[in-house]
């Protein structure tokens, strides 16, 4: 049924547990996991604007930190028995997993529901909202 899904990650709490429903749709017939970090660039264009400082080392340094982040993911989902494809990109988070979702054709997106920069009060961060709103196939979107 969901095959191959897609995990984006800011690595907030929420985006780590769904890491536990990943691992249990292995058992439902879940065979890749796609695992997706968006480097958000628009707070960087708007920061370079006023800033005398070329952020294209920034950006390969977040994009280290990013794959870092995202070995143990990695390893553990591959631990039983998922194949796993890493995937990291700049741009506007929900514009981005729209994007690979359908690039990659996966059959679910599984989320978290708050990401590090949002209120924990609200019913849905903002990228899991607009996800939720656009996205035209299954979403799971995991709370804390």
């Amino acid at each position: 049924m969901y095959e191959r899904i897609l995990y984006p990650t800011d690595f907030s709490d929420e985006a780590v547990k769904a890491v536990d429903y990943i691992k249990e749709l292995k058992g439902a017939g879940a065979q890749e996991v796609v695992i997706l970090h968006v480097i958000d660039r628009r707070g960087l264009n708007d920061l370079s604007r006023f800033a005398k400082k070329d952020f294209a080392g920034i950006l390969v340094d977040m994009e280290q930190k990013a794959r870092g982040e995202i070995r143990p993911i990695e390893e553990e989902l591959k631990g039983v028995g998922l194949k796993v494809k890493v995937r990291v990109e700049k741009g506007g988070p929900c514009d981005e997993i729209l994007r690979v979702a359908d690039e990659e054709k996966v059959s679910v997106i599984i989320a978290g529901s708050h990401g590090k920069s949002n209120i924990d009060s609200m019913l849905l961060g903002s990228v899991s909202y607009k996800l939720v709103k656009r996205v035209n196939i299954p979403i799971l979107v995991v709370k804390k």
